[in-house]
């Protein structure tokens, strides 16, 4: 049995002593993540432990604002306009927001790409942007500055991760690593382009001399490392390339290890002396904040709050 099966409706309204109607309802306003096999609602137990961290500090800090990057500059004249607009998708960045709060920090929270967090970053859309983005020899340095052209930049690390292959449980097809993409009895399962599992894939299909033409199920578009996980744990699929920890939610997959990201938040220099990223920072390296996103399996923290590299 995994680590973190999946949950049914009835399991988390169970674990939060409310009804399965008050489920659907949070899942209907966003506030608590779930995904779908066939029709049936499922979630995680990192799914279920945000809900109760987000929850954790709502009684005594204002909510959250989301931000919608995709619509207009954000502008002086609004009054709600949060100090601190933090893009990208890991849920570490939910709870490290309602710290901020707690910080006294007017926070925002938009849900983008690595790739789009940093042109959202150059466009001064948002004030920090989360990446994990392999340029076939390192995290992430590289496109911070090819994507923020002649802007000092600092990149803060927040974990490392295993990328690898989503297979079947009991692996039938024998996949053991890249080369069995060459394989013509391989499916696989994709994300869209801009994030950093497609990335990966595109960069190992030239190295390996492929076209992306070539392999079944490349244009079979996935929304989330989750839905992919389900759908090769439900034969839709032979691979998958997600993070280790998303395989220790979920029965029916094993994980192939293939390759350790480094997940940061890049700054702009010329803000990383204000007050609300140095709270940001405060918290980062506040031992309470470790203790509590220590229990996200599949994460190693090791350098969290450090300063890998001023570009």
């Amino acid at each position: 049995m995994k680590q973190n099966k999946s949950l049914s409706t009835q399991e988390v309204a169970d674990i939060l002593h409310v009804s399965k109607s008050t489920i659907y309802e949070l899942i209907r306003k966003g506030e608590i993540h779930s995904y779908k096999i066939g029709r049936k609602v499922r979630f995680t137990q990192d799914d279920v432990d945000a809900y109760i961290a987000r929850s954790r500090h709502e009684h005594s800090t204002r909510p959250v604002k989301n931000i919608d990057t995709h619509s207009t500059l954000l502008t002086p004249e609004q009054n709600d306009t949060p100090e601190v607009i933090l893009a990208g998708q890991d849920v570490v960045l939910d709870i490290l927001a309602n710290y901020l709060q707690e910080e006294d920090v007017a926070v925002g929270r938009t849900y983008l790409s690595g790739f789009e967090g940093l042109l959202s970053l150059y466009q001064d859309h948002v004030h920090v942007a989360a990446c994990h983005l392999y340029d076939g020899k390192e995290y992430n340095t590289a496109y911070v500055q090819h994507l923020l052209p002649g802007v000092p930049a600092v990149l803060v690390n927040i974990s490392y991760r295993m990328q690898g292959f989503y297979v079947q449980a009991g692996n039938p097809k024998q996949i053991k690593g890249w080369q069995d993409l060459k394989r013509d009895d391989i499916t696989i399962l994709n994300r869209r382009a801009g994030s950093s599992a497609r990335i990966l894939l595109d960069l190992q299909l030239k190295k390996l001399g492929l076209s992306s033409a070539s392999i079944k199920g490349y244009d079979k578009i996935m929304k989330s490392h989750l839905t992919m996980a389900a759908s090769v744990a439900n034969g839709e699929a032979d691979l998958a390339i997600g993070t280790e920890r998303v395989s220790r939610q979920m029965d029916g997959i094993d994980f192939i290890p293939l390759e350790e990201e480094r997940f940061d938040i890049v700054i702009k220099k010329a803000l990383f002396d204000t007050e609300p990223i140095q709270k940001l920072m405060h918290v980062l390296n506040s031992r309470a904040f470790r203790i509590e996103i220590s229990h996200f399996s599949g994460n190693d923290y090791r350098d969290l709050g450090k300063i890998i590299a001023e570009v």
